[in-house]
């Protein structure tokens, strides 16, 4: 940042990051989305949907004081199996590393064993809000309940029952992030939504259809390249290409006369067209490229590196 941006903007200006952990499904892509006002994080009902941190920039005023959130969404925490968890693991150490403000995302029914981020979170000097998701679906006396097992478990700066999806209590959340948010200059032009390009969302968004459209393991056997994306006046043309490790992964996804691989691409043009605001021409092609979760390189050329 230059130092012309500094001055522009007042001393008691307060900017800070702000990292969403915990294990996989437990609603941290539905809660960076609504604290942040905008779709960013894909979201479906499978575990480890999102591979990458990607970061929500929010800027405002909140009583008088100007203010710059930057939300990252992580990887869920898991024990690695691949290479390619390897690297979603590296991108959550980093993002705690960052962090002057930790939300620890848990889910009220879930049995889940946190410990590995429980170990990760101890460590760590800042203050940790400990987040309980989903409470819209339990009873005031197992809230409590499960309030009180965190209490003893976990040495949280805050601990707040939350519904992400039905936006409970997130304003609660928002008032004890601002609280703890460091005086400091924005991190990023005010402009700026997000730290990523078009093109990524363009592959989050085709890889989401793929994990609404498609069991077992060939989601997570999928990656998804835009290898073209050209901005008319009218039309965004996208070129993608998904790459697959085995032949019959390759043959599930085009499905019986390509028409699997249609309906895909028709779901995704239709998102990709209300993200956008624009008219969008998606071509998909499938590789098969063996072993690609395991390989250094072409984990690094996908962008699995920080």
């Amino acid at each position: 940042m230059n130092t012309e941006t500094i001055e522009n903007f007042p001393a008691d200006h307060k900017a800070g990051f702000v990292s969403i952990v915990g294990k996989p499904n437990v609603g941290k892509s539905t809660l960076m989305n609504q604290l942040v006002g905008e779709r960013l994080s894909i979201i479906t009902a499978k575990a480890q949907t999102t591979r990458h941190r990607i970061m929500g920039i929010l800027n405002g005023t909140h009583e008088g004081t100007e203010f710059q959130l930057v939300y990252s969404d992580t990887p869920g925490i898991i024990k690695p199996l691949y290479k390619l968890h390897e690297s979603m693991m590296s991108f959550v150490r980093g993002s705690i590393e960052d962090a002057d403000v930790v939300l620890f995302v848990t889910d009220i029914f879930e049995q889940h064993d946190e410990n590995d981020v429980i170990e990760r979170l101890q460590k760590s000097e800042v203050p940790v809000l400990l987040l309980i998701n989903k409470v819209d679906q339990a009873t005031q006396d197992q809230v409590i309940e499960k309030i009180a097992y965190w209490e003893e478990r976990f040495k949280a700066t805050e601990i707040i029952p939350i519904s992400a999806l039905n936006d409970f209590n997130v304003d609660r959340v928002f008032e004890g992030i601002i609280s703890r948010l460091p005086q400091h200059p924005p991190y990023f032009p005010k402009s700026e939504l997000t730290d990523k390009p078009e093109r990524f969302f363009a592959s989050e968004i085709i890889r989401e259809k793929i994990f609404l459209n498609y069991k077992k393991e060939v989601p997570y056997s999928s990656e998804v390249v835009v290898t073209g994306f050209k901005e008319k006046d009218d039309i965004i043309v996208i070129q993608a290409e998904i790459l697959v490790e085995r032949a019959t992964q390759r043959a599930i996804l085009l499905g019986e006369g390509g028409r699997m691989i249609k309906k895909t691409g028709i779901m995704a043009r239709e998102e990709l067209e209300r993200f956008f605001g624009k008219k969008v021409y998606l071509e998909q092609f499938v590789k098969v490229e063996p072993d690609w979760r395991q390989k250094e390189r072409m984990l690094k050329r996908l962008g699995y590196d920080e």
